[in-house]
């Protein structure tokens, strides 16, 4: 009950129950069903694919393809493949890689990644790499597979699940990254929304405030998993040869403070082994971008499938790496933030009180109204400061919050705000001045009501004393989602 309870309030603050539904978990299934498999995908003629099964986490039966090259020698190194981020995402798509490794000399299994017990707002990732371990096995038993020379490679949130796998497991002989993160997940998407609000010109308060309040607001209510996990521990634990791959224009992984963090946690577990790249005009994938990381194309970054191979020949052949890092330096716009629990003033549920006390208190006012009407009474006074303060109040609080969830429903893919005058979207900038007429309405209502001659209704006072007691508590709750700040 602790966590469902701030998890509705959330989902109530911010209507998007069509969102959320789509990303709702599915019903939960018996653990030792398979997982749907994807049809086995084209491969070119100078490889081999051999289709697997393996068990993963809670038994679930998982499908993937192993690739390798037609020709050559038998001991082989081999590696798995870890996605990022996604609900069952199938295997093809990382198939580019897999080819690409492939064609180096490697046995490569891609999988099929599980969609039971995950999703959007639900994920473990200590249950992925127990998924990711199932993999390996598979791999060690496949015919030409040196069982002692196989590694584990992880793209992105892969990159906190890889680390998870090798640090519970001697059967990984080496751990590849791409993209990947050495920061809490809530801190690094905070961070990927803003720098993809920037990259469309964006900036001000919706980017420096009202976006990690969205996020906190969001973890508080159970709906962002795993938000404060923290790699560092994980990392020093690892005691294997590490390969780190971040392109010079990602916009999902800071890629500035990654790597650092990366480094500072192998070396605090003693292990030096590791080697760090950074690839020019690469996205977070590594695949090569024309436009500074917002358009990702289909090709790798010349070198990369090439460092690939021959580091992992080279590991797997006893020559190991002392801290190395090459290439470019990388492009962080701004720093991340860090982003701690919320006090209790606003928390998700906090956040829930104020939104049903400003739809009481804003909708109250014109619901009277009607009524008296449809009963044929007489017609409560109105001003055209009240009509403001009822309509505008409502149009901000749902407007805002709407907005918001759209930007972080969609932050993924690099945030979307639409159409940019002078670094705010131009939704932004209406739901702002609509805010500024709202408190204005505010205080030309309460004057209004003052200067009243005559005597006052009960039931009038309760309407305007709601309508007002809204407006006045909608003025820190707009300052502190930044509605209100130039």
């Amino acid at each position: 009950m602790r966590r469902i309870l701030p998890a509705l309030a959330v989902a109530l603050c911010l209507l998007a129950a069509p969102a959320a539904a789509a990303a709702t978990p599915p019903p939960a299934v018996p653990s030792d069903v398979a997982a749907a498999a994807t049809p086995p995908p084209a491969v070119p003629s100078d490889l081999r694919a051999t289709e697997v099964s393996f068990r993963g986490s809670g038994g679930l039966t998982l499908h993937g393809t192993v690739l390798s090259p037609a020709q050559g020698r038998s001991a082989r190194p081999g590696m798995v493949l870890v996605h990022g981020a996604g609900t069952g995402t199938p295997r093809t798509k990382l198939m580019g890689e897999a080819v690409e490794f492939a064609r180096r000399g490697l046995a490569v299994l891609v999988y099929d990644k599980r969609s039971e017990g995950y999703s959007l707002f639900q994920r473990s990732y200590t249950q992925l790499a127990d998924d990711a371990l199932g993999a390996v096995a598979a791999l060690h038993s496949q015919p030409g597979v040196d069982p002692a020379k196989v590694g584990i490679w992880g793209l992105s949130e892969g990159g906190w699940v890889a680390p998870i796998a090798a640090a519970r497991s001697k059967d990984i002989a080496f751990v590849v990254l791409v993209g990947a993160n050495g920061l809490p997940p809530l801190r690094q998407q905070t961070w990927a929304v803003a720098a993809g609000l920037r990259k469309a010109g964006a900036s001000g308060p919706l980017v420096d405030r009202a976006v990690p309040a969205m996020y906190r607001t969001i973890a508080d209510g159970g709906m962002f998993p795993e938000p404060y996990y923290d790699p560092g521990p994980t990392i020093a634990a690892v005691r294997q040869p590490v390969l780190g791959i971040w392109g010079t224009h990602d916009l999902l992984t800071p890629p500035e403070e990654s790597p650092p963090a990366f480094a500072g946690a192998l070396e605090k577990g003693g292990n030096r082994h590791y080697t760090f790249h950074f690839f020019p005009d690469a996205d977070h994938a590594a695949h090569r971008t024309p436009d500074g990381g917002v358009t990702r194309l289909p090709e790798l970054a010349p070198g990369y499938a090439d460092l690939v191979g021959t580091w992992v020949g080279d590991v797997t052949a006893g020559r190991l790496p002392t801290a190395q890092t090459s290439g470019p330096a990388p492009v962080q716009d701004a720093p991340t933030v860090p982003m701690d629990p919320p006090a209790w003033w606003e928390s998700a549920f906090l956040q829930l009180v104020m939104v049903l006390l400003f739809l009481v208190a804003f909708a109250a006012y014109p619901a009277v109204a009607l009524a008296r009407r449809l009963r044929g009474g007489s017609r409560p006074p109105v001003t055209g400061a009240a009509r403001l303060l009822s309509a505008g109040g409502i149009a901000v609080v749902l407007g805002s919050l709407s907005y918001l969830f759209y930007l972080l429903m969609t932050g993924g893919k690099l945030a979307a705000p639409g159409p940019v005058l002078a670094g705010r979207p131009l939704i932004w900038l209406a739901l702002q001045a609509l805010a500024v007429a709202t408190v204005v309405a505010t205080a030309l209502t309460a004057l209004a009501w003052r200067r009243t001659r005559g005597p006052v209704s009960p039931g009038e006072r309760v309407r305007l004393g709601l309508l007002l007691a809204g407006g006045a508590v909608f003025v820190p709750w707009a300052l502190y989602w930044g509605l209100l700040l130039p």
